[in-house]
């Protein structure tokens, strides 16, 4: 391993990468993923795809899963900064329902994973921010499912500051709640 630094989260499954970032007079260097690291830290996923999304300060989107075709997720951002938020909606889970929420910026390069089983979300809070993620499964039209962001039986603790208007979606603002998803 080395590359990389993986911290284990509260929701087992979770798990927050920060890599190594070599840095001189010329700039930096940094390996974003390597397999043989990952697979080392327990991370023996393959990815198929990867999205990128750009988004404005305010731009809330989520909370996201596939429904028949759920995906692994291996997050991070290269603009901006954003809070990122996974809930765990494993069936028989300890955890179900519970989320963790993790800060990831251009400057502290991290990556968060997100297995399989749990909705998916993030607020952007600089002025804007570009987002990726790798996938382990491909994007599928008609299979997704979702939560609302402000679902009180879940209760997360977006940080939006007093002079933040949110921005999403109309389909996450008509999301039902966690109770739904275990119809």
């Amino acid at each position: 391993m080395g590359k990389i630094t993986v911290e284990t989260c509260a929701i087992p499954g979770l798990l927050e990468i920060t890599p190594t970032v070599f840095g001189d007079k010329r700039g930096y260097f940094v390996e974003t993923y390597q397999y043989n690291d990952f697979a080392a830290a327990g991370i023996d996923v393959t990815f198929v795809q990867d999205n990128q999304s750009s988004s404005r300060r305010g731009v809330l989107r989520g909370l996201h899963f596939q429904i028949a075709h759920p995906q692994d997720k291996l997050v991070r951002v290269i603009r901006g900064e954003v809070y990122d938020v996974a809930v765990d909606l494993r069936e028989g889970s300890e955890t179900y329902g519970k989320w963790h929420g993790v800060l990831l910026s251009e400057e502290n390069k991290k990556q968060f994973f997100i297995p399989k089983g749990f909705a998916h979300g993030f607020l952007v809070l600089s002025e804007d921010a570009e987002f990726c993620y790798k996938c382990s499964d491909f994007y599928h039209p008609g299979d997704e499912g979702g939560i609302r962001y402000d679902d009180p039986k879940i209760g997360i603790e977006w940080p939006i500051p007093e002079d933040m208007e949110l921005i999403l979606a109309d389909r996450d603002l008509n999301w039902g709640s966690i109770d739904d998803v275990r119809k």
